[in-house]
């Protein structure tokens, strides 16, 4: 059965630097698949390589998505926004998340949980590794149209 993507893109320009791209209602159609029990090492994950700074490789569940995201120190992700809710736990480095009008720095160790819809950006601030939680899993992600991360 083919699943259905619904995407909703935006792009804005209000500081006049650059473009952002804020992702709304990017959502997976169709039958749920079966939760199944399964042992993964992530070593047997292909990593995705984004761009030169940023590689990402991700685990989906029924309900949820557990990514390892590999960020190279200086690696700038772009505001953007999604339904799913995020939990980002550095585990190694540090990121300066741009987020509600706050500059919030998530040092390994720590973690940050960001609503569904809230517009946020990243900067690696040293050559760092974050576990990201998403739920819903990221249809965008799953499907590689995340434009705005390559």
């Amino acid at each position: 059965m083919k699943k259905k993507l619904k995407t909703t893109s935006r792009k804005t320009s209000a500081t006049g630097k650059a473009t952002k791209a804020a992702l709304r209602a990017t959502v997976l159609r169709g039958k749920q698949p079966k939760a199944e029990l399964r042992h993964i090492p992530w070593s047997s994950v292909e990593v995705e390589a984004l761009n030169p700074l940023f590689a990402r490789h991700f685990i989906v569940g029924q309900n949820v998505m557990l990514a390892r995201i590999l960020l190279k120190k200086g690696c700038l992700v772009p505001e953007h926004s999604h339904h799913n809710e995020q939990i980002s736990y550095v585990v190694e480095g540090a990121l300066k998340f741009g987020i509600d009008g706050k500059e919030i720095v998530v040092n390994a160790g720590e973690v940050l949980t960001i609503p569904p819809h809230m517009p946020h950006s990243a900067e690696a601030l040293a050559d760092s590794v974050s576990l990201d939680i998403f739920n819903p899993p990221r249809a965008d992600w799953i499907n590689k149209t995340d434009a705005y991360l390559r």
